[in-house]
């Protein structure tokens, strides 16, 4: 009786994990369809691109020239120093007698009442010339010269407020480099897909745009300026919503990123990401535990029934939990890499299987830490 029960629930299970990869993932990869490259009734709207640096000296040695080249007619480039102490101020100097469409504001400390990077991005916000703003990191890296007209397309053209874009990380060898390729893949699959399904919930800041003016009408991070972290997410999570929102799938619109090389700093980083999600709207948690928790029951009940039934010799069960799984990992990799293909051009995708039963103790081990956490620091 009680190995009925339990088969009856992980074919419960099993159905909400199809839902959500055919209906909800399948959105940005299997049954999503590109738009038109450009639209013929484009507005050339001014657009800063806005990038908060502290000790970047090297990075923005390599990013400035790039963005200053985009083919775009109609923007300029603000980066905010945040106390930087490494020649920053020095280099933008000279960048700036190069590129006429640099400029810099120089932040000298920090209030303690408020969140580092929050204040900078703040104190520059205020002064940029444009209302349409496109922010990214120091170290990441526009892929292509339309990167601005792409990602500022929807606020530009459709009267959007928020686009938000996908920034993976640089390919190295090692598993450290793998998991981090699929675990931002699997974020930006995460918030691409429910953008699609109008109930955005978060996006990152080293690719995404929004409107100044908005920014300034919400009084910047009210409500989570103590936060470290969350000026990309919580600030989407607490305003987006269906009718202001887009996803921008493009592979000429990602920024590559680089990737943290230890797992002692990767842990750190992740720490502060995670720590945000638990300032997310409950609906939103919600939406995402779900599919967590019968995740874990899912492969949990999964592997028990299967020993059980090999045990009992009972092959009927046994075949069907195989099938079930099996068509699972099937089509979870298909959406992955249709989906990876839609947003970098590229479908080769490391160890899927591997990484999604990895992703299990990831979301609810490093997820607890992080949720838990009184304290994180964001450099």
């Amino acid at each position: 009786m009680l190995t009925e029960i339990l088969l009856v629930l992980f074919l419960v299970v099993a159905v909400i994990q199809f839902f959500y990869i055919l209906v909800i993932f399948g959105r940005a990869s299997l049954f999503y369809r590109s738009k038109s490259k450009q639209s013929t009734s484009e507005t050339y709207e001014g657009v800063t691109v806005v990038i908060a640096a502290r000790n970047e000296k090297e990075n923005l040695a390599k990013l400035i020239p790039i963005i200053c080249n985009q083919n775009y007619p109609n923007f300029d480039v603000m980066v905010i120093n945040d106390r930087s102490h490494d020649g920053t101020k020095a280099l933008l100097e000279q960048l700036m007698s190069e590129f006429p469409k640099l400029r810099t504001v120089t932040i000298k400390y920090t209030p303690d009442h408020v969140t580092a990077k929050k204040y900078a991005l703040t104190l520059g916000i205020k002064v940029v010339k444009n209302d349409v703003l496109l922010l990214t990191d120091a170290d990441c890296i526009p892929q292509s010269e339309d990167w601005i007209r792409l990602m500022t397309a929807p606020v530009r053209n459709e009267g959007k407020t928020f686009a938000l874009g996908f920034s993976p990380y640089k390919s190295n060898k090692g598993l450290l480099n793998h998991w981090i390729q699929f675990e931002t893949f699997w974020t930006a699959l995460l918030y691409a897909s429910f953008t699609l399904w109008k109930a955005p919930f978060m996006g990152v800041g080293r690719n995404m745009c929004y409107r100044r003016s908005f920014f300034m009408e919400q009084k910047a991070f009210r409500g989570f300026w103590h936060i470290e972290g969350g000026d990309d997410d919580l600030l989407v999570n607490r305003y987006a919503t269906s009718k202001n929102t887009a996803i921008v799938i493009d592979p000429n619109s990602i920024t590559l990123s680089e990737p943290k090389e230890t797992w002692k700093e990767y842990f750190t980083q992740k720490k502060r990401h995670l720590h945000a999600g638990k300032y997310y709207k409950a609906k939103d948690k919600q939406k995402i535990g779900i599919y967590a928790f019968t995740h874990l029951i899912f492969w949990f009940l999964g592997t028990a029934l299967m020993i059980y039934s090999g045990i009992e010799q009972n092959w009927e069960h046994f075949a069907v939990i195989l099938g079930i799984i099996t068509v699972r990992s099937i089509l979870l990799t298909s959406v992955f890499t249709s989906a990876r293909k839609k947003l970098t051009g590229i479908n080769k995708l490391f160890w899927t299987g591997f990484f999604d039963l990895l992703y299990i103790g990831y979301f609810w081990i490093l997820g607890t830490i992080g949720y838990q956490s009184r304290k994180v620091r964001w450099k």
